[in-house]
């Protein structure tokens, strides 16, 4: 019984478990915050194309289709 009171003293003075969760914690929003990052580059990098597809089309030096972005 001594050694069951023993370890559950030291369970509940062990704070290593702490740490690992802070740690968890911070590389889930840096995860995130990675994630959102590039889908904001890459909206806006699409919407670059998309200009500049749009812009080729009105100039008489080429064409483009800006439903697919293929240009001519």
């Amino acid at each position: 019984m001594d050694t069951l009171m023993t370890t559950a003293r030291q369970f509940c003075q062990d704070d290593s478990g702490a740490a690992m969760v802070e740690y968890s914690i911070l590389v889930g929003i840096i995860a995130a915050a990675a994630i959102l990052a590039i889908l904001a580059i890459g909206g806006w990098v699409s919407g670059r194309f998309t200009g500049l597809c749009a812009a080729l089309e009105a100039s008489p030096l080429g064409a483009c289709d800006v439903t697919t972005g293929v240009g001519t």
